[in-house]
């Protein structure tokens, strides 16, 4: 479904963020991605999304060259991806049901649907009571979920996840992690990049680690080891 083949990325003048990196995730899969903060996980995401492009190589989804992707088309691209991220990044202007919604509302969704999908995301989620509720008067691990929520509204295919625990506590990471486990088995691909080493090897999933911008062990079944 996603393949990373012989990509680097030099930042200017000669910063090598990732160097000759190639693998690939299947469709359905749960792939961990881990290093230490500055190993390159952050910077294959914004490759994956387009945000920026490597230096080097090539990136498939669904065999096609993202690099191919026109401008005009990228936000459909970027609609089958949905991603999460450690600071949540709601609005907080917006109530729960509102943040859920206004994702739809940007990807052209009618008032019928988003009165039909957001209950049932939200439902999903475990957020049921928490409709008419700000950011603010939630805790971080309710906020992490409605974030997930709004990357579910997009009905992606692939959920990417960039430190979704590193603001919460040992019981609300669990929350989240099997959030993610559950949204996975539905069908969704799920990577997860982390440098939680509780969580990763709780999963006993395929783990990919990333050390100075290599990738140095990719393994079914892996643990945290750096």
């Amino acid at each position: 479904m996603i393949v990373f083949e012989n990509i680097s990325k030099i930042y200017p003048p000669d910063s090598v963020a990732l160097e000759n990196i190639s693998f690939r995730v299947g469709k359905g899969e749960f792939v961990s991605i881990v290093g230490k903060s500055g190993a390159g996980k952050s910077t294959l995401i914004k490759l994956l999304l387009r945000e920026e492009e490597p230096s080097q190589g090539k990136i498939y989804f669904d065999d096609y060259d993202i690099l191919d992707i026109k401008i005009s088309h990228l936000p459909y691209y970027r609609q089958r991806i949905g991603a999460v991220f450690q600071d949540y990044r709601l609005l907080n202007n917006k109530t729960v049901y509102e943040n859920v919604a206004y994702a739809m509302e940007v990807m052209g969704g009618t008032d019928y649907e988003i009165q039909r999908d957001v209950p049932q995301l939200l439902g999903i989620v475990g957020l049921e009571d928490k409709f008419g509720n700000f950011p603010r008067e939630i805790s971080g691990g309710e906020k992490q979920r409605t974030a997930i929520a709004r990357a579910l509204a997009m009905r992606p295919d692939v959920i990417v996840a960039d430190e979704p625990t590193g603001n919460l506590d040992p019981y609300h990471s669990k929350e989240i992690i099997d959030l993610l486990e559950k949204i996975n088995e539905m069908g969704t691909t799920v990577i997860l990049c982390t440098h939680d080493k509780e969580v990763i090897n709780s999963l006993k999933r395929r783990v990919i680690t990333f050390d100075q911008g290599e990738l140095v062990r990719d393994e079914e079944k892996g643990r945290f080891i750096l």
